[in-house]
């Protein structure tokens, strides 16, 4: 047997669920994850995933027709159950045929995930825990992802490799991908061979040729160590900020002396304490869109995961699967550390 139809029998499962060549999915990312990237993941065997964002429905409606436009393989769209027009963001994937949607942002919303089964769209969550992956199972979700500390952009609190060790012996029913600092094809086989269906990468593919995003973006990236990219921190407890991890950059800390003036503003009365959260939440959609679109990689947030070092140069996005697949391959004839 050959070391690629080992590899292929054990991401069969995952392949099978998407529809795809190579389990291999794309990390939704916002202002990156758009038609150019999504379709080329898809296009190169992969399973592109569209970052929705805050994109209204109308807007959701365009970017997914525009993507079907440039690939007739299958992709999907990740929807964040937090946004106040998700019931109409499903009916927007519903009509343009999307068959595989992943919610983000929170626990899925029980009309949601009905609404969704119902009109036979393939649901996958993220699951940071064990008990909260078998509840999601139990619930009808169709896969689960499981993304640990050292990914990109908001984060929990458990990394990867225990995120896996946790939760893959656990879960057999439904495929399993893993995410979180992969940069490699070694990592993806041992995941595999501890379980998981597939893998999820969007740190890698930032650098690719057909990432539109800035070139100061992508050159930040290149330069970046995996020391680098640091985890923002939270200066007040009554400010529940979700983690997010970026490259140290002077955004980050204007994203502190943000936190400070919101809680002064609240401690002297002058700031109801939900309306200062909600602030400080939108601090990095605008920070974001100010570095990937803007090229403003001094202000701007530069979300990227620790696998960052591992991005060296820029590439295709099927130059990238082709060396994730070969290392990967490797690994089977005892050249994993080559």
């Amino acid at each position: 047997m050959t070391s690629l139809e080992q590899l292929n029998i054990l991401w069969q499962k995952g392949c099978d669920f998407l529809g795809v060549e190579k389990a291999l999915m794309g990390g939704a990312m916002s202002w990156v994850s758009e038609r150019h990237l999504v379709s080329a993941i898809s296009n190169a065997g992969g399973f592109g995933v569209i970052a929705c964002g805050a994109m209204s429905p109308d807007l959701l409606e365009t970017e997914i027709k525009a993507t079907q436009a440039l690939t007739k393989k299958p992709f999907g769209v990740n929807l964040i159950t937090m946004h106040p027009d998700l019931q109409d963001l499903i009916e927007v994937c519903f009509k343009a045929r999307v068959g595989h949607v992943v919610l983000a942002g929170g626990l899925p919303p029980k009309e949601a995930l009905k609404d969704l089964k119902e009109k036979k769209i393939k649901v996958l969550c993220f699951a940071p825990t064990v008990a909260l992956a078998k509840r999601l199972v139990r619930n009808g979700v169709d896969a689960l992802i499981i993304e640990g500390h050292e990914a990109g952009g908001h984060i929990g609190p458990v990394s990867t490799n225990v995120l896996a060790q946790e939760i893959l012996p656990e879960i057999t029913e439904v495929p399993v991908f893993v995410a979180g600092g992969i940069g490699r094809g070694h990592s993806i086989v041992s995941y595999l061979e501890m379980g998981a269906s597939g893998c999820q990468l969007g740190t890698r593919f930032v650098c690719a040729t057909e990432c539109q995003a800035h070139p100061h973006f992508k050159k930040a990236y290149l330069r970046a160590s995996a020391r680098e990219a640091v985890v923002s921190v939270q200066l007040d407890e009554r400010f529940p900020v979700i983690p997010v991890r970026a490259l140290a950059n002077r955004g980050m800390k204007d994203f502190l002396d943000q936190q400070r003036a919101l809680i002064a503003e609240v401690d002297k009365g002058q700031r109801d304490l939900k309306d200062a959260q909600l602030e400080i939440e939108h601090f990095w959609a605008g920070a974001l869109r100010k570095a990937v679109v803007d090229g403003d990689i001094e202000s701007g947030s530069l979300m990227a995961g620790q696998s960052v070092g591992m991005v060296t140069k820029e590439q295709s996005v099927r130059e990238i699967l082709e060396e994730l697949v070969e290392e990967a391959c490797g690994r089977f004839e005892g050249n994993s550390l080559l």
